[in-house]
């Protein structure tokens, strides 16, 4: 509960706060979710080995590597959809708080595969999908505080995905087609 004359504290640090690890401007407000979403029930996990990943190490943004992916686009669901309810927090890369980048860093990291820290670097990792091929696992990306990708989420299949929006929020799931989502979908990556 926020007390009379707190007001002002909370709108600086909303000013100040910036989305994700992309930039340092503030989003717009997101939208805020009615009812909490169920988690979607996923199809039996395809057999297919998973194939080779480009990996980048967080220390360098450009250096690339391949390494096996731990993880299916399931299992990497699974480990997001866990941490629903956990809150946004600037810079955020554990449970404590997340941000959308850090969230995603953090999720992929739980199955051994290594992802950029920043959201312009997550929207070059991997190879590119196209939003009628999405599956569970691909990173979902939108444009939120400036021209191209400055947020990004999880897919988990069908219209959903996972992700920590801005600082109001906390990691939940929301439908791409929502008005404010489709309008801002900008790509989709396939890390595994």
């Amino acid at each position: 509960m926020i007390r009379p004359g707190s007001y002002a504290f909370v709108i600086s640090l909303a000013v100040l706060s910036a989305a994700c690890a992309s930039g340092g401007a503030t989003p717009q407000p997101f939208p805020r979710p009615h009812a909490p979403a169920a988690a979607p029930s996923p199809a039996a996990p395809a057999p297919a080995a998973p194939a080779p990943t480009a990996s980048v190490d967080p220390s360098s943004s450009t250096a690339a590597t391949a390494s096996p992916a731990r993880g299916t686009g399931y299992e990497i669901t699974g480990t997001a959809l866990a941490l629903r309810g956990t809150p946004y927090r600037n810079g955020g890369t554990d449970p404590k708080g997340f941000d959308c980048s850090g969230f995603v860093q953090y999720v992929f990291a739980q199955h051994g595969v290594k992802v950029p820290r920043k959201v312009g670097d997550q929207f070059r990792a991997g190879r590119d999908v196209s939003s009628s091929q999405l599956a569970p696992g691909d990173l979902v990306f939108f444009t939120t505080v400036a021209p191209g990708a400055s947020h990004v989420g999880i897919a988990l299949g069908g219209d959903e995905f996972v992700h920590a929006p801005s600082t109001t929020g906390e990691v939940r799931v929301e439908r791409m087609s929502g008005p404010y989502w489709s309008t801002r979908f900008v790509g989709a990556r396939r890390l595994l």
